[in-house]
């Protein structure tokens, strides 16, 4: 049985979910009001708050406001955006090409999460049968970050098609530091009803009934053993 500080509320229930649903990955919707220091900080302490296998809290942030730096990486984006596109063909790859797929310069601010792989030491509570739990573990808090942003009304792209040992140079990263994560920030005109590549036809979402297995790969649940 639950104590009353261990249970929320339905509204409380409902704004965890309703952040899980209508969060999207954000690409054309920017406004270019700044992201109050107070909320960005409440952000920054949501991804701070997530979960780390041994507790080692391998994540930095990058708080990325220079023109000049958002000016590099959008000529490495605009660099690997190419080869991407090549690897597609006839309308496929014109639809690609059609996609606006980042929004480092219209977003207000851009932010860097990286995952330190030394941090905790050679020999981290956890980590010894899956070394990259560190990697995972800093997605986690991109995930914070990201449904807290949803909701204080604050639009978050991640921009994937980066190559990371140049963006390792233009952040000035030490070697043992990865750049796992290149995100926009800012608030946003709207939040779309479907994730944008939906939206315009490039994938639809899977029947989460097709995703679900019972106890072993391809077999229903509730089906015994």
């Amino acid at each position: 049985m639950t104590t009353p500080n261990q249970r929320f509320s339905d509204a409380e229930r409902r704004g965890l979910y309703r952040a899980i649903h209508e969060r999207r990955d954000v690409r054309s919707q920017f406004l270019p009001d700044r992201i109050p220091a107070d909320v960005l900080t409440r952000l920054l302490e949501a991804a701070h708050h997530a979960p780390s296998v041994g507790f080692m809290q391998p994540w930095d942030f990058i708080v990325i406001e220079s023109r000049d730096v958002r000016e590099a990486v959008l000529a490495m984006f605009e660099q690997e955006n190419q080869k991407a596109a090549e690897r597609f063909e006839g309308e496929r790859q014109t639809h690609y090409r059609s996609l606006k797929l980042q929004g480092i310069m219209e977003s207000p601010l851009n932010l860097c999460i990286t995952c330190d792989r030394s941090r905790g030491g050679p020999h981290v509570l956890g980590r010894n049968s899956i070394v990259d739990t560190d990697l995972f573990s800093t997605c986690l808090a991109v995930q914070n970050l990201w449904l807290a942003a949803r909701a204080e009304g604050i639009g978050v792209g991640w921009v994937s098609i980066l190559d990371q040992a140049q963006l390792s140079v233009a952040l000035n990263l030490p070697e043992h530091v990865y750049p796992l994560a290149y995100l926009c920030l800012g608030y946003v005109s709207e939040f779309l009803e479907q994730p944008e590549l939906e939206a315009k036809g490039w994938r639809s979402r899977l029947p989460l009934s097709e995703l679900v297995h019972g106890d072993k790969w391809g077999q229903p649940r509730g089906s015994g053993g």
